[in-house]
């Protein structure tokens, strides 16, 4: 019993460890065409320690195909800018970007929310720090009187990662109960 809930434990951890999840662009945020636009990810372990980012369109009339527009990504990055020449996309809304194996485009490791590319010009989206909850203020005695922290391109999104020592910790615990 005991070796069949450590399967169970290190199945679950492995799986919740290797989802990637695409933060931005969604379907409340958007693109501005032909400017500088960044995305980003959970940047949790995952299948690959790099992807192709491909951008795509639900309308084969403005993309036939996903197009790759960032050949390999460091998953360990988090968040990436696309260039002015990189975002050079039709206004339109139905746009998707897909993290794929840099071997082989078809095996999608995660793919977007729809979400829309408007003119260029246009305003990006506003944030505020409600929008932002991994920004923490606070105030401090002696020779610092306060102290702020930021991450940017991080929408809150929570990663599992669990140390070998965690897993023994667990068996350890699922023994004694058994």
């Amino acid at each position: 019993m005991f070796a069949s809930q450590l399967v169970l434990v290190a199945a679950l951890v492995s799986s919740a460890s290797a989802a990637l999840t695409v933060l931005t662009p969604n379907t409340d945020t958007w693109w501005v065409a032909q400017s500088e636009n960044v995305f980003s990810w959970s940047c949790t372990d995952s299948p690959s320690q790099t992807f192709t980012v491909l951008i795509g369109n639900q309308d084969i009339k403005i993309l036939t195909q996903p197009q790759a527009v960032i050949a390999i990504q460091n998953n360990a990055d988090c968040s990436k800018a696309i260039t002015q020449q990189q975002a050079n996309f039709t206004a339109a809304s139905g746009y998707f970007l897909q993290l794929a194996n840099p071997l082989n485009q078809t095996d999608v490791f995660a793919q977007s929310e729809p979400f829309e590319v408007r003119p260029l010009g246009a305003a990006y989206p506003a944030t505020t720090s409600a929008a932002s909850p991994n920004t923490a203020s606070g105030s401090a005695s002696g020779s610092a009187a306060s102290a702020a922290a930021t991450q940017p391109g991080n929408n809150g999104a929570a990663s599992l990662k669990v140390s070998a020592a965690a897993l023994v910790g667990m068996a350890a615990g699922f023994a004694f109960l058994a």
